[in-house]
């Protein structure tokens, strides 16, 4: 029979983790969803981890298959999470579901901003200036809504100058 536990991982080490104990023959799950971000001045779209620092593991509970013993020891990884001396259990339909949402939020990735979320300026003449986004406008740049001498404007701006407040 086997069970899913809960891996705590070191800080921003998930994958690392996760690769480790692929190849020490253990089923894991790392969930994660696509993001865009900002790289040298370009968008991109990167897997981040839905629980930082946490990834899932496939163990049997009969005593056959590969040890317990080496997972506190593998690269990446900080402990299994338990409750007293006794390893936490994740029950089997929390997996299936979070595995189900995220193979659906896999195909959309997350936007950069969202409409009405508020932003800063990093350079250019209106640098320093908080400003609300609005939508995109093309792959490199945004409308944004500014508030410039107690009236509204709006402006495109490259996605390179904008920051999330």
């Amino acid at each position: 029979m086997q069970a899913w536990y809960l891996v705590h991982t070191k800080p921003r080490q998930e994958e690392r983790a996760l690769d480790n104990l692929q190849r020490q023959g253990y089923p894991c799950f790392l969930p994660q969803v696509p993001v865009e971000r900002m790289r040298a001045g370009r968008r991109i779209v990167q897997p981040v981890a839905l629980f930082p620092r946490y990834l899932f593991i496939q163990l049997r509970t009969d005593g056959q298959g590969p040890s317990w013993a080496p997972i506190r020891s593998t690269l990446g990884v900080t402990r299994l999470v338990a409750f007293g001396a006794q390893p936490a259990r994740v029950p089997e339909a929390i997996v299936a579901q979070l595995q189900q949402q995220v193979a659906e939020l896999s195909a959309a990735p997350q936007p950069l901003f969202q409409p009405g979320q508020t932003v800063r300026i990093t350079q250019g003449p209106f640098a320093g200036l908080e400003a609300i986004y609005q939508m995109p406008d093309g792959e490199e740049s945004a409308i944004v809504l500014l508030t410039l001498l107690q009236r509204e404007c709006r402006a495109a701006l490259p996605l390179a100058q904008l920051r999330a407040c």
